[in-house]
């Protein structure tokens, strides 16, 4: 298979730029990738398409895509009202499967090719959602949420019960299981070190929430009778370097410097952090800190499953950080503003760092073939890069999931012109 068009090509070391050139795909592999015009007829793109690789995103939940929207309420109030009830269908494993291959469909259509997503606490549907996201052509991690208090109680299970069960969820095609303790007010400090040793035996990345809300940080002190939260994680063995904390809001420089040292990473999810007004995130703080980042929807806290504009709200939320303190952030300012280039490295190589995977997120000779065909703009097809001053600019800021002709995981093509093809 042939793909041509503008590549989205590494442009430094946190950034990408626009290169006209092609590729060619092996399997489910990239064979081959070449900058200068295609002297192939292309099976896929043009002179008017970019070719980017597949979008990853860091931190999703599979059973809340029907909870999307569902506004006014603060974290826990809204896990209690909204959320957990949807949970509780995954009791039936064949809802579950239904319920993920229509999450799996959606987040083709919008680019994504990995994720770090979380089940729920029902075994059978935990291992479904793996089966199924694998069969639909989706990369990644997913876990069995692991509670055994303050949670209702047809959500709860003993500590034994739950770690037995998450050890024995298996692998399926590029999709691993991970350790996902749901956050430290669910999870008991048994449960917390049993997840933690189960990693360790295992080699499984951990995922969990770490202070998204205040409500929530002070619960978590109080529950565990430390100083801070991220205190309750290192006692328990859960942080360490294959850890993805989702949120990080409220963080104190001692627990930045902490998560730096155990080399966990950060998901940052700036369109459910302000869904649910748990707070805005400074970025800028975080990569003083030397903490890795990456970004996340948080589906459905976050409302928007398209990463691209995920992206566009991390810049969003420097703006508005610098508004209240009375700044205009600028490309020459000590704090500037992510570029568009660097946002676009975010949802692919960076994010690709975040999960621990060196073959995806690049248009590199030897990656996993996950690459998406868009056709940015609307009207008549001359090349749009006569009209846009900045063509990556203008995908991120005016990007519609109409724009995206193909996706391709491993090779195969999943998504076509908007519909399905798994």
């Amino acid at each position: 298979m042939i793909i041509a068009g503008q590549l989205l090509l590494p442009n430094g070391p946190a950034s990408v730029a626009l290169t006209p050139g092609w590729l060619r795909i092996v399997g489910d592999r990239i064979a081959e990738v070449h900058a200068g015009p295609c002297p192939h007829t292309p099976d896929f793109g043009g002179e008017d398409r970019v070719i980017t690789p597949g979008f990853i995103d860091t931190h999703v939940h599979l059973p809340q895509f029907d909870s999307i929207g569902v506004d006014g309420l603060e974290l826990l109030d809204w896990l209690d009202r909204a959320v957990f009830p949807m949970e509780h269908r995954w009791a039936d494993a064949e809802f579950a499967d239904e319920m993920t291959a229509y999450a799996a469909d959606l987040l083709l259509s919008c680019g994504t090719t990995t994720v770090a997503a979380y089940a729920t606490v029902h075994h059978a549907a935990a291992q479904r959602a793996i089966d199924r996201l694998a069969s639909k052509g989706v990369s990644g991690i997913c876990g069995q949420v692991l509670m055994d208090r303050n949670a209702p109680d047809y959500l709860v299970r003993p500590a034994g019960q739950l770690l037995a069960e998450a050890s024995r969820l298996v692998p399926r095609g590029r999709v691993m299981p991970s350790v996902t303790p749901r956050f430290a007010i669910s999870c008991t400090a048994e449960l917390m070190r049993g997840a933690g040793e189960l990693a360790a035996r295992t080699g499984w990345m951990i995922q969990t929430h770490l202070s998204e809300t205040a409500r929530e940080c002070e619960m978590v002190r109080s529950l565990f009778h430390v100083e801070h939260y991220v205190q309750a994680y290192t006692r328990c063995g859960v942080l360490t370097n294959r850890t993805i904390l989702a949120h990080g809001i409220h963080l104190s420089a001692q627990e930045l410097a902490e998560i730096c040292r155990f080399g966990a990473r950060i998901a940052h999810c700036p369109t459910a952090n302000l869904f649910l007004q748990a707070g805005a995130m400074d970025l800028h703080e975080r990569g003083r800190s030397g903490v890795v980042v990456g970004l996340g929807s948080d589906v459905a806290g976050g409302p928007d499953v398209s990463m691209v504009r995920v992206a566009r709200a991390m810049i969003e939320t420097c703006k508005r950080r610098a508004i209240v303190r009375g700044e205009v952030m600028s490309g020459s300012s000590a704090e500037r503003l992510p570029t568009a280039g660097e946002a676009m490295w975010m949802i692919t190589a960076g994010n690709a760092r975040v999960l621990g995977l060196e073959d995806v997120g690049v248009l590199r000779a030897g990656a996993m073939a996950d690459v998406l065909v868009v056709c940015p703009g609307a009207g008549p097809r001359e090349a749009l890069r006569r009209r846009a001053a900045d063509l990556l600019g203008h995908m991120l800021y005016a990007w519609d999931d109409r724009w995206l002709e193909a996706t391709i995981s491993g090779g195969m093509v999943r998504y076509l012109g908007g519909r399905s093809r798994a």
